[in-house]
């Protein structure tokens, strides 16, 4: 998506948005993100918030309402601080989270931070105020004839676990950025959807699983549950790679098909 910078927008939105912030001295935009018209840094003298934003007439507008709504419920999420409607823009400042991206290579004690971050949203349930469409809905047409019950469940579930969506703290807490594809989900979903990001970052699925395995949600689930979860994330992500490709997608697709195949190797070994 091609951003927009804060000079760029309409005078009078830049004045609603300095309502609510002080003068803006600059601002700086975001590196990454592919969502987001407008994304970035602005820096007052009370200090820094993070805006987003993109135009009323935009179809994706509405997400932006659910993303802020989320974050009001969602733990280690960034607040929403305030909501502007001006000339044509809908935007939305947050608060502004000092940190670093995480390393997730196999030895960082990031992971252990993520591990953390994971088990708590593991317990927030879905906030039935906000209507979204399900996970499993998500993935109509990879799942099996048969869904199994544990995709049904109604957490919480962030879905987006890139490590450009994280950030780590001064102290070493680990929080989550960019909640605009939340959706109700398994309370072990976001833990499932990170396997393969951990396989991307150099670990081996029995790595990442033995990982996965620390946050309590996911070593409840079931195991045959799971390895429907991972081969219907491949099929989706192959599906996508092909018809939506994205520069991060071929690296990632990769990684859940050697999840999905160690789980299906796995469960083989254990139906004798």
């Amino acid at each position: 998506m091609h951003r927009v910078e804060w000079a760029d927008l309409p005078p009078a939105a830049r004045a609603a948005v300095e309502r609510h912030t002080g003068p803006v001295e600059r601002a700086e935009t975001a590196p990454h993100g592919v969502m987001s018209r407008l994304a970035c840094t602005i820096h007052t003298r009370a200090g820094r918030e993070f805006l987003k934003g993109i135009p009323e007439d935009d179809p994706q507008a509405w997400v932006y309402r659910h993303e802020a709504q989320v974050t009001t419920r969602a733990p280690r999420a960034p607040r929403v601080l305030w909501e502007v409607h001006a000339s044509g823009w809908r935007l939305y400042g947050y608060e502004y989270v000092q940190g670093r991206y995480p390393n997730l290579t196999p030895g960082s004690s990031d992971v252990l931070a993520l591990v953390a971050t994971l088990t708590i949203l593991s317990k927030a349930p879905w906030p039935e105020v906000l209507s979204k469409k399900p996970l499993h809905e998500r993935w109509v047409g990879f799942l099996p004839d048969r869904v199994p019950d544990g995709m049904y469940g109604r957490g919480l579930a962030h879905t987006d676990m890139s490590p450009h969506n994280m950030l780590v703290t001064p102290s070493d807490e680990l929080v989550l950025l960019d909640w605009a594809l939340a959706c109700p989900g398994p309370a072990w979903a976001d833990t499932a959807l990170t396997i393969p990001r951990l396989i991307s970052a150099g670990h081996s699925p029995a790595q990442a699983e033995e990982m996965a395995q620390r946050v309590p949600a996911y070593h409840a689930a079931e195991r045959d549950t799971v390895t429907v979860f991972a081969r219907t994330l491949h099929a989706a992500w192959e599906d996508w790679q092909r018809t939506r490709p994205l520069p991060h997608r071929a690296a990632l697709t990769a990684a859940a098909r050697i999840w999905a195949e160690w789980r299906e190797a796995g469960s083989a070994a254990h139906a004798f």
